[in-house]
This record gives structure tokens, C-alpha cells and sequence, in this order.
């Protein structure tokens, strides 16, 4: 198990000799932060206006204005994140957190990104479907050197397209984005008006694999993921996104795991509205409930929320809406073991049989290793809510105040309006309809062809 103080201790060591005074001096800002919540951004300081976007367990990156140009900057570091209450990783990421803050510009923005790197190892950043001249293109040995550590680099382009876009390594990225090195991009239209929404979250999707009761991730899996996140956050972590009804939401989502998600939202239909490769024409669009996120991808999609309640949002693949799963585990369903958990009690007291009934663990209290999260958590109005993982909830309200995203609690449904147990008298089971009985075919008598005789 790694301890998590040596870690950022270590990394503070590297990073000690960065840069001169005089350089630093010279340097915006790189504020940290390391909690988790959602911090919802104000208005722009500086610079033409835009709507911020809100990042779900995540913040934006401020900037200082000089010359006309927005500086940002970016330290690449070991960090530690909190998946969920009880568990944290140590993960690398940006300015304290993974994924990275979330940097927001205006289209024809010229940008100035200083990139501090305080990792181990040499990093790049790669401006995920950014048009920019080659050298900006952030590819370790083919644009650029690569970022020894200690050092810091500068990258300057004009945000050229309004967008959805991210930033991740190009070094090492087996390593690095398996660590958590990623963040959002979003590059707003010149017109505040254009592509306008009441609310847009954004998010990157994550996975991880780390065993129970160890705190790093394993980084050479390719498939086996126990932990998949969005933004670094595992249900029931993951924060609500809050609406009001009568919004129009934007949500925008990229994937940089190792296979694909098709996301799913209940209550409510939506479009695509955008890629990471631009705006989707409005003729080209079509209603969804569910849309598939390959690898390298982002989507945004765009609905009205017009449907007052908590409905649910999360991937659609099952083994995602869980957390620390495992590969190996035999299915037990219909096997009655008691007589094998009888002798095993003698051996372990407090054995439980589990699984001949299906996997449900609600109201199970087990002893898991330190720094594991169950597989199945959460706890909602009526009882467990048994998910995990790429979930989390939309939060549709009447009365929910322009620009307040505070969590309004559970949703108050209306009298009648909730499924509930049947106590009245059934009626008597009937018997299948008569269907005509329709005689198989005879076989077909088939000669095989004769020698040909002359």
C-alpha cells in the first residue's frame, strides 16, 4: 500500500527548484484546488463575456489578462483524489485535482498556457481537437520536447473554433492518462447568445484499477477496470445535476477510458448537439434517450427539462454502475451452499452465504478491506438505491432559482403518483389461447445425383 503522505511529499521535492524568481514572477497564477465539490464559476472577470459552464465535481481555471492575451496555468502533479467517502487514490493530475480544472476561453481568444511539471517523469498536454499551428499540438519527440520535471513550458495558439474540447498528455500516456492526467476544454462562441443554454455541466469519464485496500492504480490494465467514474468520482459521489424546469441543459461528456459508454438519461429525450469536431446542424440531429461515447470522443447533448423529479443518469453498460468489482467471482444463483457455509462457520465465524439469490447486497454490513468502496451503495428516499460507479441523478424543480444549483433534497412526489404494492385480489390465471397446431414439414427425400453414365 502506498502511503499517501510520502507520496505528495515526494512530489513537492521535485518540484522545489522549478523555476528562478525573476521566472516566477513572471508567471500567472496556478491556484489548487484539492476538494471535490462542485464549484460553480462566476461570471468571467475579465476578458468578453460568455456563460460559464458548471464541472461536476470539478472548478475552472482562472486566468489573468496581459497584453490582450488570457494566461493560463497548468502544474502537472501527483495528487490525491477522493473517489467517494472512505476511499481515496493517488492519482496525478493538475493544480491539485483529477481531472484538471476545466479551462474556459472565447472563440478568437489568443491564449497563453504556462505548463509547470512537478511529476516524476517528462509529460507534454495535448489540446484535444484544437485547430493551432503543429508546434502547439502538445506531441512529445514529433512537435515538441517533452517537459523534463521541474521545468516549465509555454504554449501559445488562438482559439480558432467554439467548442467542446479536452486536454490530456501525449507522453507516457499509458501511465499518465491511466493516473488521471486529463481536463476539460470549452471554448465559447463569440456571440453569448449562440448555442445559449440555461445550464451546461460538463465531465470527463474515467476508469481505474485499483486494488481493494491499495490506493494506486494499476496502470498496465487494458479491460479489467474496477472503478469507473465520472470525473474521478464514483457514485454515490458524484454531485446531482440540479435544474429548473423549463431549462434548457446542455450536458457535454468525453471519454478517455478504454472502451466505450452509452449514456443514458431517464425521464426526458435529447439530441446531439456537438462533438469535440464542432456543432452538430439542427437538420442533422434526432431524439435519444441514450448516446455512445467512443474512446477520444466528447458529446454534448441538449434537451428541456420539462419533467419535474430525480431521474437518473448513468452509464448504460451494468458493470459500470458498480464499484469494485470482481472478474473471477462465480455466478451462485440457485445454488443452495448451506451445507458448505455450515463447515466454513466453523472455520470463519460470521461466514455469509451470498449470491444463490442474485447479488443484491442492500442491507449487508460486511467487513471490506480499508480504502475499498462496497460494490453497491447509496441510499435514496425509499431505500438502497444499489449503484455505483457511472451514476448519478438529475434533479428536475419548480421552484429551483435561476443560477442555484444547491441540492434540493429528494423530489416530492405528487399524491398517487408512485409505483406501490398491489393488496387487492388478483385475478385467476388463464390459460393459453388455443393456437392451431401446424404439422412439421416432411423431411425433403433428397437422392444424391447419380453417376453419370454414357
Amino acid at each position: 500500500m502506498t502511503n499517501r503522505r510520502s507520496f505528495l511529499t515526494g512530489a513537492a521535492l521535485i518540484g522545489a527548484g522549478m523555476v528562478s524568481r525573476a521566472g516566477a514572477a513572471s508567471l500567472p497564477e496556478a491556484p489548487l484546488q484539492p476538494a471535490a465539490a462542485t464549484a460553480v464559476p462566476p461570471p468571467p472577470p475579465t476578458g468578453r463575456h460568455f456563460n460559464p459552464v458548471v464541472t461536476l465535481n470539478g472548478w475552472s481555471l482562472p486566468w489573468r489578462m496581459k497584453d490582450n492575451v488570457k494566461e493560463f496555468h497548468l502544474v502537472a502533479e501527483p495528487v490525491v483524489r477522493e473517489i467517494a467517502p472512505g476511499m481515496f487514490a493517488n492519482l496525478w493530475g493538475y493544480n491539485g485535482q483529477t481531472p484538471g480544472p476545466t479551462i474556459e476561453v472565447v472563440e478568437g481568444d489568443r491564449v497563453r498556457i504556462f505548463v509547470t511539471n512537478k511529476l516524476p517523469e517528462n509529460t507534454s498536454v495535448h489540446w484535444h481537437g484544437q485547430i493551432l499551428p503543429n508546434g502547439m499540438d502538445g506531441v512529445s519527440g514529433v512537435t515538441q520536447p517533452a517537459i523534463p520535471p521541474g521545468k516549465t513550458f509555454v504554449y501559445e495558439f488562438v482559439a480558432k473554433h467554439a467548442g467542446t474540447f479536452m486536454y490530456h498528455p501525449h507522453a507516457d500516456e499509458m501511465a499518465q492518462m491511466a493516473m488521471g492526467m486529463m481536463g476539460f476544454w470549452v471554448t465559447h462562441p463569440k456571440d453569448p447568445a449562440l448555442h445559449a443554454v440555461d445550464r451546461d455541466f460538463v465531465f470527463l469519464l474515467s476508469a481505474y484499477d485499483i486494488d481493494p485496500g491499495s490506493y494506486t492504480p494499476k496502470i498496465n490494465t487494458m479491460l479489467d477496470f474496477n472503478l469507473w467514474t465520472f470525473n474521478s468520482r464514483a457514485f454515490p459521489a458524484i454531485d446531482p445535476m440540479v435544474v429548473r424546469k423549463g431549462d434548457r441543459v446542455r450536458i457535454r461528456a468525453g471519454n478517455l477510458t478504454m472502451t466505450n459508454h452509452p449514456i443514458h438519461l431517464h425521464g426526458h429525450t435529447f439530441e446531439v448537439t456537438g462533438t469535440d469536431g464542432g456543432w452538430v446542424r439542427p437538420a442533422a440531429r434526432w431524439p435519444e434517450v441514450t448516446t455512445d461515447i467512443a474512446v477520444g470522443q466528447m458529446r454534448a447533448v441538449e434537451f428541456i427539462a420539462d419533467n419535474p423529479g430525480d431521474w437518473a443518469f448513468h452509464c448504460h453498460k451494468s458493470h459500470h454502475t458498480m464499484n469494485a468489482m470482481g472478474h473471477d467471482v462465480p455466478t451462485m444463483i440457485g445454488v443452495d451452499h448451506r451445507g458448505v457455509a455450515e463447515k466454513i462457520n466453523k472455520l470463519v465465524p460470521g461466514y455469509m452465504v451470498m449470491g444463490e439469490k442474485g447479488g443484491s447486497m442492500g442491507g449487508m454490513q460486511m467487513p471490506i478491506p480499508e480504502n475499498t468502496l462496497p460494490m453497491m451503495t447509496g441510499t435514496g428516499q425509499y431505500g438502497e438505491i444499489e449503484m455505483g460507479g457511472m451514476f448519478t441523478l438529475l434533479k428536475v424543480r419548480e421552484n429551483q432559482a435561476r443560477g442555484d444549483y444547491s441540492d434540493p433534497g429528494w423530489y416530492k412526489h405528487p399524491q398517487g403518483s408512485v409505483a406501490r404494492e398491489w393488496t387487492g385480489e388478483l385475478p385467476p390465471p388463464s390459460s393459453a389461447p388455443n393456437v392451431p397446431v401446424t404439422k412439421a414439414a416432411a423431411p425433403l427425400n433428397v437422392k444424391r445425383n447419380a453417376p453419370h453414365r454414357h
